[in-house]
């Protein structure tokens, strides 16, 4: 089992510059590294406060320097908002400078807001989004290639700077969309999901889900396919501590959700409102449905989610909204000194035998 962090580098509000919002990523993914976690993954989003991280190649390559070990993620490239020659070049740059440590997540977007300030219209992204996992894999394994579709043209090229992994980075799927997922499966690409904010019961219905997918594109999900799990967790014996990250991770929540369905409201054009909708859970909620509370609370949480799901990677979300960064830190350090050491401990005692001997 692998673990990572996912930073999404929020700003809730202007007691927030931009500076201090990157400046918190980047220590918590040295943090990470130093506790042990296998990698550190990083958003794109633009023009609002959902997320200040416009390229994560960009945060890949700046990590590079500051990193030995950890495997540096995106998730994801926003494939629609690329010019694919460009992209190519920058996707074998970070490969190259991390050393061979960058796992490239990709996806077709979904917020309007964005597509139409890149001049895309976002109800072709999913063709797209197509054409462009085509050039993905012949640009970064053929020295020359060419291709020539309805949206993306590219005359005969070849990338100067080649990737160090061969033929090419490990290919991360986002998406809720079984026919995207669906895609990757077939061409051994590993998926990137989450159950959101729900329990034990939606956790089932996205184990439900890719048994699906996977089964309907000729594959086993547990022997053929690789997939992560995005998970909001938290350890603490402070009550109150969860609950302002709980309280973060509903912000969250509520920003995605009123961006997705074009309902987000703005006094100034920027800081997006954080506005409760009928959907909303309580705080209670949460509680009871993430994997959140004390160390051995989140430890058996954690260990009824993978049994259900059977991921091969958890990634963790580490900065939500404004939570309160030396607090987060340690957090990260907890997982690394207790957690993540006892949920590997026991995975390993309930391995068969043969698994056990050929890890």
């Amino acid at each position: 089992m692998e673990f990572g962090v996912f930073i999404l580098a929020q700003q809730r509000g202007y007691h927030q510059t931009s500076q201090q919002v990157i400046n918190n990523s980047i220590q918590q993914t040295v943090v990470a590294e130093q506790a042990g976690f296998d990698n550190a993954w990083y958003a794109e989003h633009h023009f609002n406060n959902y997320s200040l991280s416009p390229s994560p190649l960009m945060m890949v390559a700046h990590m590079a320097a500051k990193t030995q070990r950890i495997r540096l993620g995106t998730a994801v490239c926003i494939l629609p908002l690329y010019q694919p020659a460009r992209f190519l070049a920058e996707v074998g740059f970070a490969d190259t400078v991390s050393n061979g440590r960058l796992d490239l997540g990709v996806g077709s977007g979904y917020q309007e807001f964005e597509f139409e300030r890149f001049g895309v219209e976002i109800g072709e992204s999913g063709a797209i989004y197509n054409e462009f996992l085509d050039i993905l894999q012949k640009g970064l394994t053929e020295k020359i290639f060419e291709y020539e579709g309805r949206f993306l043209k590219l005359p005969p090229s070849s990338i100067a700077v080649r990737c160090v992994q061969d033929p090419m980075p490990p290919v991360w799927i986002t998406s809720g969309n079984p026919v995207a997922l669906g895609r990757g499966v077939r061409e051994n690409h590993n998926l990137f999901v989450t159950a959101l904010l729900n329990g034990n019961e939606g956790v089932r219905g996205l184990r439900e889900r890719l048994v699906k997918v996977a089964t309907d594109n000729g594959q086993d999900l547990d022997r053929d396919v690789k997939f992560g799990f995005l998970r909001c967790a938290y350890a603490s014996d402070n009550k109150a501590e969860i609950d302002s990250y709980l309280d973060c991770a509903r912000f969250q929540r509520r920003i995605s959700e009123s961006l997705k369905y074009r309902r987000s409201q703005s006094d100034d054009g920027y800081m997006i409102k954080e506005v409760p909708s009928a959907t909303d859970p309580t705080i209670e909620q949460l509680r009871a449905n993430l994997p959140v509370g004390s160390v051995n609370e989140v430890i058996d949480k954690m260990l009824e989610e993978i049994s259900i799901l059977r991921p091969k990677h958890v990634a963790l979300q580490t900065q939500l909204g404004d939570f309160d960064q030396k607090t987060m830190l340690r957090q990260i350090e907890l997982w690394g000194e207790r957690i993540i050491p006892a949920i590997q401990k026991e995975l390993g005692r309930n391995q068969p035998t043969d698994q056990v001997l050929a890890a």
